[in-house]
């Protein structure tokens, strides 16, 4: 297949087919996955003081990478098949198996997390619509900075709309936001980053063998 036919048919998406179903099913996989899996990050920081050691200049990060597989999965199967990938990894949660971090079930819906998993579906059609016209590094930008802000923002609305409920105190809704929704932003735009980025490529090398 010449590269011009290869980049046209990895901008209009992948089309419905036996392997566009397996595909779909993997990354649902993949989401699942990544609810389970924690990775540490290390890199080194500025720390003023005296008798510091090697230690105390670096700082470990640990992160759940579901955002960035969803950025992964929205990137690679575009709006479509994304959407139909976090359903299903939903639905499977809500109805089939406890695939969530806190288990399952409809009753998940009152978890104060559930937003941020919720927000996974605007996230993935913000970012699939935006690199529908191409993985241009503005596109790639734009995308990551648009559906990892969703996912936060709508995240942290929702913990917000349900804390109020519960009558919960600024001190646990501060506390909350922090852990779910501080440093952990940054962390998933450079992580999202390099997701979206390494989806570009997996689809070209995908349609150079379909």
């Amino acid at each position: 297949m010449s590269k011009v036919k290869v980049i046209k048919r990895q901008i209009e998406g992948i089309r419905l087919s036996l392997g566009s179903i397996f595909l779909v099913l993997f990354c649902t996989f993949l989401i699942i996955l990544a609810t389970f899996v924690q990775i540490d990050i290390s890199h080194f920081i500025i720390q003023k003081g005296e008798n510091l050691s090697v230690q105390d200049y670096v700082y470990t990060y640990k992160i759940i990478p579901q955002v960035p597989v969803v950025m992964f999965i929205g990137a690679f199967l575009g709006r479509k098949f994304g959407i139909t990938s976090v359903l299903l990894y939903i639905l499977s949660g809500l109805f089939v198996i406890p695939v969530f971090a806190l288990g399952g079930g409809v009753g998940y819906v009152l978890q104060y997390g559930f937003g941020y998993i919720l927000a996974y579906i605007p996230a993935v059609f913000f970012a699939g619509t935006i690199l529908k016209s191409g993985f241009s590094l503005r596109n790639i930008l734009q995308a990551v900075l648009t559906g990892v802000l969703t996912i936060h923002l709508i995240g942290t609305l929702y913990m917000l709309f349900l804390a109020g409920i519960h009558q919960e105190g600024w001190i646990f809704m501060k506390g909350w936001i922090y852990a779910q929704s501080g440093i952990k932003i940054f962390y998933d735009l450079v992580l999202s980053f390099g997701a979206v980025f390494l989806a570009k490529y997996v689809k070209i090398i995908l349609w150079a063998f379909m």
